[in-house]
């Protein structure tokens, strides 16, 4: 069936866990509306980001690149009006620049994150953006037509809001909505309207591992366990409440007629573990950098009625950065590609409701810290200094014993190793090449490697400080 210039709606939460939705199983957490969009759409299993972190993950998701094919190595900082002003993907096309010249109106409403969010970039006309990545849920620092405002309404719902008036307006050419919602990030006490957060009064919040914490858990784990269970019943609210305004901007493609020719989405920029593991938060959760399934594994889940199988459910391993090429293949248009990108269409799957097996192997990064999924193994590389993993999925699902020693794994350990180098190889843009670059998880301050002509792009000085004995990075 040919798919003519359908409408599309991106739907983006932030740090969301793929365990964190009705439809993958949790009978806990209430998500009525993603779970209506997995019975009229497809379910990818097995989605992953590029990187478990907002900044580079989402850079991924817009480019087809890796983050050391676009310079975003970690989530980014505007601390200083010279460190918003930074275009990072300044000269890299996302899709939606081939959207907009396909003709395409392409509409932001929500978090961006990839640098300068107080103009339009990348083929974008309306423009209703967060100014950095995340905050309070109230009180919001908001750009509309490039003057900053606060935000005093819940922000999710001011989102929502925005999304549904632009939907109302007369469309007289076919549009691209990104709805970029900052839930269900931190903070999640005192943040959500009440009754999101009285839906979980009595949650016993079986679905969230009981774990001791993991050795290296960051200050986040220790902030949340001052008042577990207010955190835990936080962040379901936040979802919840993301939830409903999904369930706003759906009903409003009905009312509009819209629904039929339009393709919705709905994703995660990368995962989150709740006590998953024995600590809160993402790659940047522990301290060195983590890989775990829960960081990086997220929702991913696409409705067109009519052309997409409702019901249907993949199994296969999917990317982040199979995205751009899926999109541009689904709908015919042609992809002006600069560099050689890693991604694969999988539109053919999704047209057919015949899965293909989706990727062989999936490779994530996350500054130095990379990671290959192939088969039921994982193996994860530190670069320079350790330690190094190797985990069987298939045996050890929880992730907890490391086999790269184990005499009868050596050989699958190296392997891995020359696949993952070489495939990096392959990819990988010396100049701004994820390996060089100091990530600590805190923060990037300006482009990196020979793209940030000769300053330094990462902020760690503060892990040094609390870290007096860690001596790499110190001299630099």
């Amino acid at each position: 069936m040919q798919v003519n210039k359908p409408n599309i709606v991106f739907i983006l939460s932030d740090d969301q866990g793929a365990w964190a939705m009705g439809c993958a199983g949790n009978e806990e957490i209430i998500t009525p509306n993603i779970d209506r969009l997995a019975q009229e759409g497809t379910l990818l299993d097995r989605f992953y980001c590029a990187s478990p972190v907002c900044s580079p993950a989402r850079a991924s998701l817009l480019t087809g690149r890796i983050p050391s094919q676009h310079g975003v190595h970690d989530w980014l900082r505007d601390d200083t009006k010279e460190q918003a002003d930074i275009e990072y993907l300044e000269g890299q096309s996302g899709y939606t620049d081939i959207l907009n010249q396909a003709g395409y109106q392409c509409a932001l409403s929500g978090k961006w994150h990839i640098g300068n969010s107080a103009r339009p970039q990348k083929g974008f006309s309306h423009w209703y953006c967060h100014k950095s990545g995340g905050g309070s849920y109230y009180g919001a620092p908001m750009y509309r037509n490039g003057q900053l405002r606060k935000e005093e309404g819940y922000v999710t719902d001011a989102i929502t809001e925005d999304a549904i008036d632009f939907l109302q307006e007369k469309h007289c050419k076919p549009f691209y909505l990104q709805v970029g919602y900052t839930a269900p990030h931190a903070p999640w006490i005192g943040n959500h309207p009440q009754e999101f957060v009285a839906l979980y009064k009595d949650c016993e919040f079986t679905s969230l591992p009981r774990q001791a914490q993991h050795p290296d858990a960051v200050y986040l784990t220790n902030e949340v366990g001052q008042d577990l269970r207010a955190n835990q019943i936080g962040y379901f609210a936040a979802v919840t409440a993301m939830d409903a305004g999904i369930g706003r901007i759906l009903d409003t493609l009905d009312k509009q007629g819209l629904s039929k020719n339009t393709i919705v989405v709905f994703s995660s920029d990368n995962g989150f573990s709740c006590g998953h593991h024995g600590f809160w938060g993402k790659g940047n959760g522990t301290f060195p950098i983590n890989m775990y399934e829960s960081s990086v594994r997220v929702p991913f889940i696409i409705r067109h009625s009519g052309y997409i199988q409702a019901g249907c459910r993949f199994n296969g391993v999917y990317s982040a950065y199979d995205w751009r090429p899926t999109l541009l293949d689904y709908i015919g248009l042609n992809d002006c590609i600069e560099i050689p990108l890693p991604g694969r269409s999988f539109a053919g799957a999704l047209k057919g409701g015949n899965e293909n097996g989706g990727n062989a192997v999936i490779y994530d990064e996350y500054g130095p810290t990379r990671m290959i999924l192939s088969g039921k193994y994982k193996y994860i590389h530190r670069y320079p200094y350790g330690p190094n993993l190797l985990y069987d999925l298939a045996g050890d699902p929880e992730e907890r014993t490391n086999l790269l020693d184990d005499p009868d794994h050596i050989a699958i350990g190296e392997q891995m190793r020359l696949e993952l180098e070489t495939w990096f190889a392959k990819y990988t843009n010396i100049e701004i090449d994820g390996l060089r670059e100091p990530v600590f998880g805190s923060g990037q301050t300006g482009k990196a490697g020979l793209w940030g002509r000769g300053k330094f792009a990462h902020s760690c000085e503060s892990y040094i400080k609390e870290n007096k004995n860690f001596a790499p990075y110190r001299n630099r």
